[in-house]
Formats: C-alpha cells, structure tokens, sequence
C-alpha cells in the first residue's frame, strides 16, 4: 500500500509544480504576443497528440495487431474538412463517426454484392 501512496504523492507535486512556478516566477503580464499565443494554443496541441493517433487505430481492430484503416483516414480527411469550413464540433464529431461507419460497412458487404 506504500508504494501507490508514494507514487499519488510525486504525481501531486509533479503537476503542482507545473501549476505554481509559472505564477511564482513572472510576476508581470506577458507582453511578447508569440509567448501569448503559444501557451494559448498548448492545450490544443496537446490533446491533438494524445488523441490523433488512437483516431487512426481506433476503426477495423479485428486483427490482433492494430493497423491503420482506410474508413478511419476518409473520416478524418471529412472531419478536417468541416473544421476547416467552420463547421461546430458536435456536427463533425457525428459526420466523421457517420462517415466512418459507412465506409466500414461499404468496405465490409460491398464485395460480396459484386
């Protein structure tokens, strides 16, 4: 039981730390805008790279070893669309899904109609 409690505690001050030497080392407000932008833009970054690759493996997990799906690249080439149109999140969160699914199933029964 000692080693979780150890390991939870170097957690806490891991992610402590990160939280309060930046507010107590810059006192003054940021006027440089590229440091500005790039701590704005950070969370975005981050989630981006946590997420994207789980987006590529995440459809035709039949196979004991995961591999890139063509349903997961077209719906990822039709959600990056929408965003780029401006479309909301939740709408191309659907499409993309949607998108996937209908190419899984075109992939999965068109060949036995052909």
């Amino acid at each position: 039981m000692k080693y979780p409690i150890i390991c939870m505690l170097l957690m806490f001050l891991t992610t402590y730390l990160i939280r309060v030497i930046p507010i107590g080392f810059v006192r003054k407000k940021m006027e440089n805008e590229w440091i500005q932008d790039f701590l704005f833009y950070i969370p975005y970054c981050v989630l981006a790279a946590m997420t994207f690759p789980y987006v590529l493996y995440s459809t035709s997990a039949t196979g004991t070893e995961p591999h890139i799906s063509l349903s997961a690249v077209i719906a990822t080439i039709v959600a990056l669309l929408m965003a780029w149109r401006d479309r909301g999140l939740v709408r191309v969160a659907i499409v993309a899904v949607l998108v996937a699914i209908l190419v899984e199933l075109s992939l999965t029964y068109l060949p036995h109609f052909l």
